[in-house]
């Protein structure tokens, strides 16, 4: 299947370069150009734009291209729509210092018990919380 043409663009205005499933990504490079497409048909292109930019602007995540990134990604700027919309700027340096490679390297942990997604999302998650939420009772 081709990579959509209004996918190759959207990443592109980000500065991420599609490619097909058979080459071995790069830094800045995807291969889950139909992720992308998901997410713009189930929420839209300026949703997907977010999702794309949180991760292509941020230092520590232009690693972080694949499927399973991409979708907790858009779970979470779906779920803190109000701060970013109040701070993007400050969005994009929480991220900035998030260890998401890390964090998706725990995940494979995880493979065939919980879902990678899902995994991953309460992972960055937690780090968000603390952050954007009120602090846990539990910590120091």
């Amino acid at each position: 299947m081709a990579i959509d043409p209004a996918v190759i663009s959207l990443c592109a205005e980000v500065g991420i370069e599609c490619i097909e499933g058979t080459a071995y990504p790069k830094l800045g490079q995807t291969r889950a150009h139909r992720t992308i497409r998901r997410i713009v048909k189930k929420y839209g292109e300026a949703h997907a734009r977010l999702v794309l930019v949180t991760l292509a602007d941020t230092a520590n995540n232009k690693a972080c291209l694949d499927e399973h990134c991409l979708w907790a990604t858009s779970d979470l700027v779906r779920k803190f729509r109000s701060e970013i919309e109040q701070d993007s700027t400050f969005w994009l340096e929480v991220w900035d210092r998030l260890p998401v490679g890390f964090l998706q390297s725990r995940t494979l942990e995880m493979r065939g018990w919980v879902r990678q997604r899902d995994a991953l999302a309460a992972m960055i998650y937690e780090r968000l919380r603390r952050v954007f939420g009120q602090p846990d009772l539990l910590e120091e």
